[in-house]
């Protein structure tokens, strides 16, 4: 079990892209996700991100990378970003073998602490895919809610995965911080 002192936090510059990408798609696709809980793989194929979109997060304006390490490595990361009223976070990823240690915790509180203290903002916003109910558990444990807004999964994007069902849709959660 991992304890608070052992995750240092950064943003990801150019030279974090590649590492990044490897991250996020071994969290959600494939055989590796699996070992961790927060797998897509029985929802989706292809790819979750991609060069081109880390790019885009790093050169976007009040939008950062939030990469967390232990000893030098990268073990966690998170897009964090600032989108009309609220902070909005997504791209969270954890190696999935240390899932369930409290990475995940510590990274959502930084982010949380990155868009009230250095963003300003009294809310934090983000996207989940509605029938991942165990994820949503995770984060109404965090003081997370359910808005009951829904937006319709980018079906026929394969920038965001090729889906293996037909009744994938978003979900927003809010937290006010």
């Amino acid at each position: 079990m991992m304890t608070e002192s052992t995750l240092t936090f950064r943003r990801a510059t150019a030279d974090d892209i590649d590492a990044v990408v490897a991250l996020v798609e071994s969290a959600y696709r494939g055989d590796s996700s699996r070992a961790g809980w927060t797998t897509e793989a029985d929802l989706l194929d292809g790819r979750r991100t991609g060069v081109d979109d880390i790019r885009a997060c790093l050169d976007r304006a009040r939008s950062v990378i939030l990469l967390a390490e232990r000893d030098g490595r990268l073990v966690a990361c998170a897009h964090v970003a600032v989108e009309d009223d609220a902070g909005y976070f997504g791209m969270f990823s954890v190696v999935p073998t240390l899932q369930g240690a409290g990475v995940g915790k510590q990274v959502l509180a930084e982010a949380e602490r990155l868009v009230r203290d250095e963003f300003g903002l009294r809310r934090m916003r983000m996207t989940v895919i509605d029938v991942r109910d165990e994820l949503i558990g995770f984060y109404q444990r965090r003081g997370y809610r359910r808005t009951g807004i829904h937006k319709p999964f980018p079906y026929g994007d394969e920038r965001f995965g090729l889906p293996k069902r037909d009744d994938l849709r978003f979900e927003v959660l809010e937290k006010d911080l």
